[in-house]
């Protein structure tokens, strides 16, 4: 269904049963909802009304066209908006990638709209910040974001029929390549990804304190990009029940290789309230 809010016209997907505990699912880049496709079956199954949002710049309707629009304030006032076009005063909210960054910040700034937060692979920014000053190791795996944010880089992501983005999406399964077709069709949606990276600034998380909602912080051993220390760390940061799960020999794209794993922790936060 189409969403109207703050101006734009957002899509969000939903289902499960009409009466059932709303859960809104915030995706990362370079995918869009799909990417919970293997997910949402389950937490159908187990009485959950599921909202998968197509954030801004995946939307067509919300797609504007400077880097400034693409701010993280940005894109969690998107979602406070969205939750009050569906007539939601809170929910439970799930974000994997930048969706887990977009969760972080509605639970630190506005947690009487967030009943639980399940953040997936992106731990808490802080926690990030600090494994990036103590281990060298974590700071060379964020080489990528520097990449991202450079003018140059929607020629290179999109060369070759996307093989770069193709190549990062493959140890997530099959369904990467419908992701960068989705891309190339629309490089206009390609630059917005890119923007959210362009526009992020250490200033914008400097207010994300202490988490006060029943959390979880879902951490795959192959992920790429966010270390150890990080994903320990993020614990110092949730003044509430708090939950780490690792996940072994599982890559960063956690909804889709993981699917029913990701249900579980999913369900068990819910159900622990």
């Amino acid at each position: 269904m189409e969403v109207s809010a703050r101006g734009f016209t957002f899509d969000v997907y939903e289902g499960g049963p009409a009466d059932g505990e709303p859960v809104l699912l915030l995706h990362g880049f370079p995918q869009d909802h799909r990417e919970f496709d293997l997910l949402t079956p389950h937490l159908h199954s187990q009485g959950l009304r599921t909202y998968a949002l197509d954030q801004r710049g995946t939307t067509p309707g919300a797609r504007p066209p400077a880097v400034g629009d693409y701010r993280i304030s940005e894109i969690v006032a998107d979602a406070l908006a969205v939750l009050d076009a569906l007539g939601l005063e809170s929910a439970h909210v799930v974000g994997h990638d930048w969706g887990a960054q977009v969760g972080w910040l509605l639970a630190a700034l506005h947690p009487e709209r967030v009943r639980t937060l399940t953040a997936v692979s992106v731990p808490h920014p802080k926690a990030l910040l600090l494994a990036m000053r103590v281990k060298p190791t974590q700071k060379a795996r964020m080489a990528y974001f520097r990449a991202f944010q450079s003018s140059r880089s929607e020629r290179l992501l999109s060369a070759g029929g996307g093989a770069a983005l193709k190549a990062m999406l493959r140890p997530g399964g099959p369904r990467g390549p419908m992701y960068v077709d989705a891309m190339l069709a629309e490089p206009e949606r390609l630059t917005a990804g890119l923007n959210w990276y362009r526009a992020l600034t250490g200033d914008q998380l400097k207010n994300v304190g202490m988490i006060t909602v029943p959390t979880t912080f879902v951490w795959s051993d192959r992920d790429g990009v966010v270390s150890r220390l990080a994903a320990l760390r993020t614990r110092d940061w949730v003044e509430a029940d708090y939950q780490l799960v690792a996940m072994r020999g599982i890559s960063h794209w956690v909804p889709e290789q993981a699917p029913q794993s990701l249900a579980d922790a999913v369900i068990a936060r819910i159900r622990k309230v």
